[in-house]
C-alpha cells in the first residue's frame, strides 16, 4: 500500500485551476481529482499494523486552522520527466503542520524524507524536449493568483497505480482543531 498525507483541494481551487488547462503541446495534464499539495509522501507500507500506527500518529497532530493562497507557476525537473505546478504564498502554520507530520512520522520508524518540502500542486507532467512551451505557459500564468482555500483538515491517502494515472483514495480526515472528530 503507498501512502502520502496531503491537502485535499477544494472543489473552488480545483475549477480555477482545471481553468489552467490548454493545448500545452508536451503535456499531460494532472485529471482534476488528483489535485492535492502533499506534505509527506509516506512510500510502501506492507503492513496493516504499520497502517494503523501511523493513523494514531496522524490522529494526534494539532493545527490551527489557516487559509492557503495558490499562486505562481513552475517547474520541477526530475529524472521520471519535469512536472508543471502552481505554488503556494509561504505560510508559517503549512510548514508547521508539516514539520509535525515529518516528526510523528519518524517517531514511529519511517525514513525521514529526503526531499526539501516545497509546497505546490501539480497540474501536468511534460515530456522531454517541451521547456520551451512549458516556459512560455509560465511567464502567461506566472502572477497567477487562485481565491484564498480555507483548511482545516489533512488527509491520508493511498495511492493506486494505473496505467493511464493514479487513482487517490481518501483513507482518513483528520481536522486541525482536534475538538471534533474527523476520522472517515
Amino acid at each position: 500500500m503507498r501512502f502520502f498525507t496531503a491537502l485535499d483541494i477544494a472543489p473552488e481551487q480545483r475549477r480555477q485551476i482545471a481553468e489552467l488547462r490548454s493545448n500545452l503541446p508536451g503535456a499531460t495534464w494532472t485529471p482534476v481529482e488528483n489535485y492535492h499539495l502533499t506534505l509527506r509522501f509516506l512510500g510502501e507500507i506492507r503492513s496493516r499494523a504499520m497502517a494503523e500506527e501511523i493513523d494514531f500518529a496522524l490522529m494526534r497532530i494539532e493545527s490551527k486552522p489557516f487559509t492557503l493562497h495558490l499562486g505562481g507557476t513552475g517547474i520541477f525537473h526530475t529524472p521520471r520527466g519535469d512536472k508543471l505546478w502552481i505554488g503556494v504564498q509561504p505560510n508559517d502554520t503549512l510548514t508547521l503542520l508539516q514539520s509535525r507530520i515529518e516528526s510523528a512520522m519518524r517517531r514511529i520508524g519511517l525514513p525521514p524524507e529526503k526531499r526539501r518540502f516545497q509546497p505546490h500542486i501539480s497540474i501536468a507532467h511534460m515530456e522531454a524536449g517541451a521547456d520551451a512551451m512549458a516556459a512560455r505557459w509560465m511567464q502567461v500564468h506566472n502572477l497567477l493568483h487562485l481565491e484564498p482555500m480555507p483548511v482545516d483538515r489533512f488527509t491520508l491517502f493511498q495511492s493506486h497505480l494505473s496505467s493511464d494515472a493514479p487513482v487517490y483514495e481518501n483513507c482518513a480526515e483528520y481536522l486541525l482543531d482536534r475538538r471534533f472528530a474527523a476520522v472517515i
